[in-house]
């Protein structure tokens, strides 16, 4: 009975009781580092979506590759001069700096430092198909701050942290770990979603509150800058306490106190070793394809939350219980992932998001159709609109799940057959530019629709106008992702 029990807790909680020294710590920075991703990222879209609408996030998720390519730039330069421990201090230094400044300057002097309502609708009118390009200049504070939010998963989680564990974290150590910290990186990510609900709810709790959206503004920051505080701490605590334990880190130097930059591949290199590699292509492929289809199908569902809830307050306590709805339902999807990984093939795991992506797409597609052309004569859509939105919330809830379990470990594993090299420069390159520029491309597609279509019209264009268009589209990318998936498990399957 007692070796039963032992193997339950191996198999629940793979930590060796003296490595929660190590553990723990990481693991804090590691929930504290998701948990502001997604109260961030609520607050982007609720500033965005309600003032500048759907349209005016595409024109901003546009422009986020290019600010990524200008902060890895600094980033990389600073990487040459400062330890670990400066670097983490001055990037997250950054973020936090800036959105404490936005809680206290930015936000509560928007009227006197925007351009004013009738100067903006001066520009709209006198050159349309610029008409979001004007929005989004009109609340040119709310755009700073959607950029960092934006910034924060690349480099505050993605870079800073994981490059760390990689740095202090062994191959032994990492098959333990690893699939925990994504487990109690779910857990985060719903805390998130109720702790924003909470504070984004006030109107109801406290109606006599008069801004209640810079009440909330206050409180979600003020939560952000005190965790992030705690992560500086720990990451700290981390190197004066862990890496000088030899059962942790038995290297002679700490990570990051000497940067060797001799015989790094330059990026162009690297990209040109990927496009060599037919194997490696069909992955980027399919990275891309998520990032293109998540992007469509999200924009023209919030498209239809703004109809829904046009207050920030309303939108952003709707957008955290979906937060809420799929951190928890990550959390079952994981505890099942390595299950059908070790089951079945790869390739069914890895096929499970794009089928989500194409029949839930086709679903909400097929709603935004009927609305605009077969329900637009009874004139008051918006119980309608709410059964979109209620759709499009099942809808986005599995998407989400799905990518944050079998997607991201199906990429991780379709890494595996590669040669060493290939496995490194390929997986940096796929990494750094499928997701991010596959969204990219999927705003880009929707900036051109509704430009070009206002330029022939001569009326501004919406999201219900560019529908039929965007719906051909996002059924190219999801079919060409499942053939990725295809092309890819031949060599993947073999593998295991």
């Amino acid at each position: 009975m007692g070796h039963f029990f032992l193997r339950l807790k191996d198999f629940f909680f793979p930590i060796h009781r003296y490595e929660l020294k190590k553990f723990v710590p990481l693991l804090g920075i590691h929930c504290f580092s998701i948990f502001n991703h997604y109260c961030l990222k609520n607050i982007k879209d609720s500033l965005i979506v309600t003032t500048a609408g759907v349209e005016g996030v595409s024109f901003l998720k546009l422009c986020v590759p290019i600010f990524t390519v200008l902060f890895m730039i600094v980033y990389t330069k600073a990487s040459d001069r400062l330890k670990n421990e400066r670097l983490y201090d001055a990037t997250l230094g950054t973020f936090v700096g800036f959105f404490a400044i936005f809680v206290t300057v930015l936000y509560p002097f928007r009227e006197s430092l925007h351009p004013s309502v009738e100067t903006v609708t001066a520009y709209q009118v006198a050159y349309p198909s610029f008409f979001y390009l004007f929005s989004i200049w009109g609340v040119w504070s709310y755009a700073i701050f959607f950029v960092f939010a934006e910034l924060w998963s690349t480099f505050i989680m993605t870079i800073l942290f994981w490059q760390f564990m990689a740095q202090i974290t062994t191959v032994q150590e990492a098959k333990r770990t690893y699939g925990f910290l994504l487990v109690f990186g779910q857990i985060a990510v719903a805390v998130a979603g109720w702790v924003g609900a909470f504070f984004s709810d006030i109107r109801k709790a406290n109606p006599s509150c008069v801004d209640t959206w810079q009440f909330t503004l206050n409180c979600l920051i003020g939560v952000v800058i005190v965790t992030s505080f705690f992560a500086m701490y720990l990451y700290h605590w981390v190197y004066r306490n862990v890496l000088t334990d030899k059962r942790f880190y038995d290297r002679a130097e700490l990570p990051g106190v000497q940067v060797k930059a001799k015989g790094k591949m330059r990026f162009r290199d690297s990209l040109r070793l990927v496009l060599q590699s037919h194997y490696l292509v069909w992955i980027l492929v399919l990275v891309a394809a998520y990032g293109f289809t998540d992007n469509m199908l999200e924009n023209f569902w919030k498209h239809e939350l703004r109809t829904c809830f046009p207050h920030p307050n309303d939108y952003c306590t709707f957008m955290n219980h979906y937060t809420a709805a799929y951190g928890m339902l990550s959390i079952v999807f994981t505890l099942f992932v390595t299950v059908v990984f070790r089951r079945f093939s790869w390739s069914v795991g890895a096929l499970l998001t794009p089928m989500i992506l194409l029949i839930g797409g086709i679903g909400l597609f097929s709603c935004l159709l009927c609305k605009r052309y077969f329900l637009s004569q009874y004139g008051n859509l918006f119980s309608f609109s709410s059964f979109i939105a209620q759709f499009g919330l099942c809808v986005m809830v599995l998407d989400r799940s799905s990518k944050m379990s079998f997607f991201d470990m199906s990429k991780e594993i379709s890494f595996i057959p590669l040669a060493e090299e290939l496995k490194v420069k390929g997986k940096a390159v796929v990494d750094g530019m499928g997701y991010r520029f596959g969204k990219a491309f999927g705003s880009g597609f929707q900036v051109w629709m509704l430009t070009v279509l206002s330029s022939f019209t001569g009326v501004q264009s919406t999201y219900e106008d560019i529908a039929p268009y965007a719906f051909t589209i996002y059924l190219l990318f999801a079919i060409a992702w499942v053939f990725a998936v295809i092309r890819t498990c031949r060599k993947t399957d073999s593998s295991h």
